[in-house]
């Protein structure tokens, strides 16, 4: 119960102060631990540090399965076109409800932000357990539903944009509730982000089919 209440208050605090920023003190105070027990589960600071990133890679993953079918690097049997279209939307669909929608994904978008701004162990345990292979699962269900090859570079450059269009409403959420008029991403703003992402998807499969005809 503490290890957990001092990563959620790590992860908090560093998304939000800066791992520098942030006292050992003040995290033990919002976990309402005492301050020797986080030498006592990490090792120190920097253990801490690395806790944060492996509950993020932890949670994204098990996202991940629900969304793609888990992080393996390879189809086990073939898919139809249809078939990986369908899981291509399902995958933004699942991204969207949690990114946008769920509070705790604001403290795990601001961590990561800091660590990709001063790269740190922590950034490494995050590249290697979710970035890269939540990346070329979607590059191979990319493959099965337009025959484009996983590897090449306009696929990788595709599945980026298809990410960043959805990381954005999270990134920049008060921009986009000041403009939009919301005040706050709901159930129902999630559900008008997806149709407009999906449209934007629907649009680059049509424009693919269509340089193939």
């Amino acid at each position: 119960m503490t290890r957990s209440a001092l990563v959620g208050a790590a992860l908090k605090l560093f998304g939000s102060q800066g791992f520098e920023g942030t006292s050992t003190r003040e995290v033990a105070a919002r976990a309402n631990a005492n301050i020797g027990s986080i030498a006592y589960h990490f090792g120190g600071k920097e253990g801490l540090r690395i806790a944060v990133a492996d509950f993020i890679v932890e949670t994204i993953q098990a996202l991940a399965k629900q969304a793609i079918g888990g992080l393996e690097a390879s189809f086990t049997e073939p898919v139809n076109p249809e078939t990986a279209q369908a899981q291509l939307v399902r995958g933004l669909e699942r991204m969207i409800a949690f990114v946008v929608a769920r509070p705790e994904a604001g403290d795990i978008v601001r961590f990561m932000l800091r660590e990709m701004a001063q790269p740190s162990a922590a950034l490494d345990r995050i590249y290697g357990g979710v970035f890269e292979p939540v990346h070329k699962r979607l590059c191979l269900i990319w493959e099965q539903a337009t025959g484009e090859p996983a590897g090449s570079e306009r696929t990788r450059l595709t599945i980026f944009t298809l990410l960043g269009q959805v990381l954005y409403f999270r990134i920049g959420s008060e921009v986009v509730l000041r403009r939009m008029g919301w005040d706050t991403f709901g159930t129902a703003e999630a559900a008008r982000v997806l149709d407009v992402v999906r449209d934007n998807l629907v649009a680059i499969l049509s424009s693919r089919k269509a340089s193939d005809a």
